[in-house]
């Protein structure tokens, strides 16, 4: 399915990453895409709220992959100072894409020719201020039925 929300708060945009993350299964690969601060990490800070982790996410852009657990190990990686998917590879990084839990890829633009046709892609776009329009492609999970931009949301 293909949707797009709108999120006008940072708060907003880490809630719909929690409903990603609570309805987030075994395998999912979630690609990122966005310019720089267009909220990529804070969406990801959601989801692996969904997913149960109390521990603190950050970008992972130096040390590449973070990893935390929770229902789902989550598998967190930024592309971002990559070169190439070659690069991308050599880290090993393919063998998390395949693995027990959910991978979620910052700057994923870079890297989408060797990503399965099943990834659910989110593209994150800025409006005005704190603004963000978050574009889904190929999220085929419950979740966002009953959600209304601009609620709280609760379980």
């Amino acid at each position: 399915m293909n949707f797009e929300l709108i999120s006008r708060s940072p708060e907003e945009t880490e809630q719909i990453g929690r409903i990603i993350g609570e309805n987030s299964k075994e395998g999912d690969i979630i690609a990122l895409q966005g310019t720089l601060a267009a909220g990529k990490t804070t969406l990801t800070k959601g989801i692996a709220l969904g997913l149960g982790i109390e521990e603190s996410v950050t970008s992972p852009t130096f040390t590449l992959i973070s990893e935390y657990e929770g229902r789902l190990h989550l598998y967190h990686m930024d592309v971002y100072r990559l070169d190439t998917t070659e690069d991308f590879l050599s880290l090993g990084a393919e063998e998390l894409l395949y693995g027990n839990g959910v991978s979620v890829l910052e700057w994923s633009e870079k890297i989408m020719e060797i990503l399965p046709d099943d990834v659910i892609t989110i593209k994150i776009e800025t409006g005005t201020e704190d603004e963000r329009h978050i574009y889904f492609s190929n999220w085929n999970h419950e979740g966002f039925k009953n959600y209304s931009n601009g609620q709280e949301y609760k379980k």
